[in-house]
């Protein structure tokens, strides 16, 4: 049994803002399981490490014995969500979305009690509504309401476009709460404005109003943007156990106390800064704090035999003791009459251009199978198998395939 207290600090561990912090603790004095709802545009097919933020403070309230609610935006995702964009969406066609959210059913029990989970759509009430019904839930907001929202008011400021129904997106991710009777709504920062909008539609409709914790956007590889598909940033969590554990150890090692405070679950609050306050006093190498970071991921999202498997093969390379063997095969098409090196590195995706494969062979930083190359000249030829290397942290093991 966990305290008020302790539920209400392992709730709060990473969290942004919690509204209000007094209602939460009541509900949690009641006894009885909350109803916490978290929702997902099905938007792209495959989920990724941003957004297990919110699936692991869902897991949480799991564990302290909640009732979590996965809530699938069929319906809004046809709309797209708005927040943060300076043009209109895309929508996506029915096919697209119901396709995305099959794949979102299948990824997110990686993370979350299925026992414990209620999988929704909102469609299921969106798609009974009537026209009226609609009307009347858009005259539950007004246009300024709406223009006080950040993005809608430098996209208006800016004389960009905004649609109609751009404006119903909040209106329709408040009614989801009213709809589920959500106790409990998680979000990211830039949400707050609609998980605000759930907790004034509830009180319209005579419901207590949900509280709203919102947690921060996680930065991606590079440690700057918000991880995400479209700037490359980001580590899937159906990658393959060495892609997690490989991009894992790239990223700095100020990041690496981010990511455990927002994606561990083995690394609680007070040994991360114990273990910081170590690697401050130069006591321990953070490389092997983000390793075992990066075999939990591995592990969370594959299992123990293959995340060991990636870490064998990542120290293999890394320490040049081991076999690189463990490392996955991934094969490359080329002409029959061979690839030079450059154009090689940039295929294997270990350089984003041949100009950066030749600067790297001019600072000696490139390997084959452990040995330093810098002959910008050498030729590959279908056949060859073997580990390219590119500074510390990028490697792969490649096998070359004649083009048909």
């Amino acid at each position: 049994m966990n305290s008020i207290a302790e539920s209400l600090a392992l709730i709060g561990r990473g969290a942004d803002e919690i509204l209000k912090v007094e209602e939460l603790e009541k509900r949690l004095a009641s006894g009885r399981p909350l109803r916490v709802k978290a929702g997902f545009d099905p938007t792209a097919p495959d989920l990724h490490l941003g957004h297990t933020v919110l699936l692991n403070k869902l897991r949480q309230f799991q564990d302290l014995g909640h009732q979590v609610i996965f809530l699938i935006g069929d319906f809004t995702g046809m709309i797209g969500d708005p927040t943060g964009k300076n043009a209109t969406r895309k929508p996506l066609t029915r096919e697209d979305v119901l396709a995305n959210a099959r794949t979102y059913e299948e990824q997110v029990f990686k993370v979350l009690d299925r026992q414990r989970t209620e999988v929704r759509f909102n469609s299921e009430w969106f798609g009974k509504m009537s026209a009226a019904d609609m009307i009347r839930l858009a005259g539950q907001h007004t246009v300024a309401r709406m223009l006080e929202r950040d993005d809608f008011a430098k996209r208006y400021a800016a004389q960009q476009s905004i649609a109609i129904h751009e404006f119903l997106y909040p209106l329709v991710q408040g009614y989801d709460s009213v709809a589920l009777d959500a106790d409990v709504e998680l979000g990211g920062t830039d949400q707050k404005f609609n998980l605000l909008m759930g907790r004034g539609l509830q009180e319209h409709y005579g419901q207590a109003p949900q509280v709203v914790l919102t947690m921060p956007l996680l930065e991606g590889l590079d440690g700057v943007a918000k991880m995400s598909k479209s700037l490359g940033n980001y580590i899937g969590i159906s990658e393959p156990a060495i892609d997690i554990v490989t991009k894992t150890m790239k990223i700095g090692d100020g990041l690496m106390w981010r990511w455990i405070e927002l994606l561990s679950f083995d690394i609680g609050a007070s040994e991360a800064c114990s273990l910081r306050a170590e690697v401050e006093a130069g006591a321990l190498n953070p490389r092997e704090i983000k390793l075992r970071l990066a075999r939990e991921l591995a592990t969370r999202f594959h299992d123990s035999a293959a995340a060991e498997q990636a870490v064998a093969g990542w120290q293999a390379v890394v320490t040049g003791q081991g076999d690189t063997g463990l490392l996955p095969l991934q094969q490359i098409s080329i002409p029959r009459e061979g690839l030079r090196i450059a154009a090689l590195l940039t295929a294997a995706g270990l350089t984003p251009s041949n100009s950066e494969a030749n600067r790297k062979l001019k600072e000696r930083a490139v390997r084959i199978d452990g040995e330093v190359v810098d002959d910008a000249q050498r030729v590959f030829a279908p056949g060859f198998e073997g580990v390219l290397q590119v500074g510390k942290r990028n490697f792969a093991r490649l096998q070359l395939l004649a083009t048909p």
